[in-house]
């Protein structure tokens, strides 16, 4: 009996350190330390912009050849675009920085980072944590500034993960690689259900970290590179990503977030949810632009199951918004609602900028009888 009474009192006491180390990690929702790199190395770590030794970059740990830059001209026709402060990362030739970070296990959290190609065409960027890793194809610049943003998510599997940014390219000039210019981290709550719709995260409310000074939306990654989506509920499809806008930025139909569909028949979103087989739903969503100067006639093509319709309008770029539904019968047990745009955009006086209209309240409703 004695050892019975030991043997749950050693098991209880076990779960009372778990759940307190669980619990000792905050909520994170902000940079990583040093996360915009105005920190620097001390002058006698540098050779010209080169950060020399492994702990030089403070909070980081660095491998090859990783320069600390300031933004603006650079020596041989270079611009180093840096619209969130005032230096940035730069990797060079397989070279990358880490940084480990406390976490709670098996939590969904969310990195949003600045990345911007340099040089080649063909920049790469490798992003990895907790096991995981994507490569990000960053030749395509989304803002014609190089202030694109992009989102990652993972799944922590330990208190303790080492987030790690990797150039996996070869450039005959060594120091030529991607620029990271911030980066936060966010623990993701799991998607809900409002009362009365089918349709979690419906109004886009949850949604990765964005930052505060200066943002031109959040690049969501297409699900085939991130298994965790940093929209929780929501997938972005096929090869191009998504964009998170958020309501201190941009006009949001309502609330704080939406998603905006800038990579044309490239991009779209799509959740599937619960449905009754020969039951009638109502699918109802605001459709308009940002307020972004994105013009031009624009069509959204909404998708429920086999069942689809198609909302045009005619934007200005000045913030305007509307609201569509159509009514399908269910066949299937699960129904993908998805949203595409079949034609591209770009803003009135920045054509290398990219746009496209807004998705926001997302409902779907089952029509009695």
């Amino acid at each position: 009996m004695a050892s019975l009474f030991s043997l749950s009192f050693v098991l209880i006491f076990c779960l009372c350190i778990s759940f307190a180390s669980a619990t000792s990690v905050p909520y994170l929702d902000d940079l990583l330390q040093n996360g915009d790199f105005e920190q620097g190395p001390k002058p006698s770590n540098m050779k010209k912009t080169v950060i020399i030794g492994k702990y030089s970059l403070p909070k980081w740990e660095k491998k090859g050849i990783v320069e600390w830059v300031s933004g603006g001209p650079q020596p041989g026709g270079f611009y180093f675009p840096i619209p969130r402060g005032a230096h940035a990362a730069r990797l060079g030739n397989e070279a990358s920085i880490s940084q480990y970070v406390k976490v709670k296990p098996n939590t969904t959290y969310s990195l949003t980072f600045g990345a911007t190609r340099t040089c080649a065409q063909d920049e790469v960027l490798t992003v990895s944590a907790a096991g995981m890793s994507s490569d990000l194809p960053i030749q395509t610049l989304y803002s014609a500034d190089g202030g694109d943003t992009y989102a990652w998510a993972f799944n922590a599997n330990s208190d303790l993960v080492k987030v790690t940014f990797h150039n996996p390219g070869i450039q005959e000039d060594p120091t030529c690689g991607p620029l990271i210019d911030h980066v936060a981290i966010k623990e993701m709550s799991p998607a809900t259900y409002t009362k009365g719709n089918l349709v979690k995260n419906g109004g886009f409310e949850n949604g990765p970290h964005v930052f505060k000074n200066f943002s031109t939306g959040v690049l969501v990654l297409p699900v085939k590179q991130d298994k965790y989506s940093p929209i929780p509920g929501w997938m972005v499809q096929f090869a191009k990503p998504a964009k998170y806008i958020d309501s201190k930025h941009f006009l949001v139909p309502s609330g704080s977030g939406a998603v905006e569909l800038i990579g044309g028949r490239e991009t779209g979103i799509a959740q599937i949810v619960r449905t009754v087989p020969k039951q009638f739903y109502n699918l109802t969503f605001t459709i308009g632009d940002a307020n972004n100067d994105c013009h031009g006639s624009m069509t959204v093509q909404a998708f429920a199951g086999k069942a689809s319709t198609e909302v045009s309008f005619v934007s200005s770029g000045k913030g305007w918004f509307k609201k569509a539904s159509f009514k399908f019968q269910a066949d299937t047990s699960r129904t993908t609602i998805a949203f595409y745009n079949p034609y591209y955009h770009t803003k009135i006086h920045d054509f290398g900028h990219m746009c496209g209209p807004v998705i926001d309240d997302v409902s779907l409703v089952r029509v009695r009888k």
